[in-house]
């Protein structure tokens, strides 16, 4: 049952990222869903390397979104044409 609601919390994390970030982004639902759970991976581990968070306990919902943000950042430069 733990994976369903990582799933279901990423791709919201992942719309509500896509839907913040300016310009478009050609991504599917999958990908959507990869994006935000990526983005809530490393708000986690990178507010435990902070000191924000203790072992074991999951990013907030905001931190997720900005994780996720940064994610499409850097894939929005690596996929970049021109």
């Amino acid at each position: 049952m733990g994976i369903i609601v990582t799933i279901i919390v990423g791709f919201i994390v992942g719309l509500i990222a896509r839907a913040i970030m300016p310009g478009t982004q050609a991504m599917g639902f999958i990908m959507t869903t990869i994006l935000g759970i990526v983005g809530a991976l490393l708000a986690g581990y990178g507010g435990a390397a902070l000191g924000l968070y203790g072992p074991g306990q999951p990013a907030g919902w905001i931190a997720s979104v900005i994780g996720a943000i940064i994610v499409l950042w850097i894939y929005g430069m690596v996929t970049k044409k021109g």
